[in-house]
Parts: C-alpha cells; structure tokens; sequence
C-alpha cells in the first residue's frame, strides 16, 4: 500500500452518529459571512481537529451538494510520511438528548479521526462527499 492514497476523515459526534456506518465525512463548517472558502475550511480542520492543518499546497477538489441541502467546498492536501495529522481536541455543539427531554447536553464535532485508503473512505463517507474522493483519485492517478 505504499505511495497508495489515503484520505483523513473524521467521525461525526454525537448519538445520532454513533452507530451508523456512514458517520465519517471530511472536515467542514459553516463559512461565515465574507470570508473566504478556503480561509473557511482552515479555520473548520482547526476548530473541528483542534491542530492547524498541515502545511502544503492545496488542490480543490470543487463543491458537492449533501442530501440535506448543505453545500460543501473541499481541498485536498498532499502530506508527507512522518507528518501527524491527530484528533487532539474538536469542538461541540448542544442538542436536545435524548430527544423531547427537555435536557441539552454537550457532543464533540467530530469524536474521532483516522486514515482510509479511498476505497474504504467511499463506503464510509456520507454519500455526496465520495465525489471528492472521485475527484481526488483523478487527480493522483
């Protein structure tokens, strides 16, 4: 598997994500108003990671529209054996659990995070962001 291509995912937090096969997604988050995308998607891998991203040029890897509507923007980084790219902290959200509880309690964006050669990260990512995979894997052929 040397040289082979693999891609960082994190696993979504929270209940509703726990036990679901397709709980892994690339990082991303919300672009605030003005700011850039790719801007964006550094400040997300460092909130969500709690590491900055690696250093590296960045490939695009262009837009995909999530079965919930949510567009989602993506780069690719290329980075070297003996770079550590670790889940040290992510950050979380509230929701209401369990549902109609009237409780609100505290999940980590992401609870985990791992490297995936692309076959395996296609069937683990939820369905829209295999395309970046696709995208990725043409680019590294």
């Amino acid at each position: 598997m040397e040289g082979a291509t693999r891609v960082w995912l994190g696993h979504m937090g929270g209940p509703l994500w726990a036990r679901r096969p397709r709980g892994w997604t690339i990082v991303k988050g919300e672009v605030k108003p003005g700011e850039d995308l790719l801007a964006a998607a550094e400040r997300e891998f460092a909130e969500e990671t709690g590491a900055p991203a690696p250093a590296g040029p960045r490939l695009p890897l262009g837009q995909v529209r999530q079965s919930g509507g949510k567009v989602v923007h993506a780069w690719a980084i290329e980075v070297t054996k003996g770079v550590d790219v670790t889940l040290v902290e992510s950050s979380t959200f509230e929701m209401e659990w369990p549902p109609r509880s009237g409780r609100r309690q505290a999940f980590p964006e992401l609870d985990r995070g791992q490297w995936h050669d692309l076959d395996a990260a296609r069937e683990l990512v939820v369905a829209a962001q295999a395309d970046f995979l696709d995208r990725l894997e043409a680019a590294f052929p």
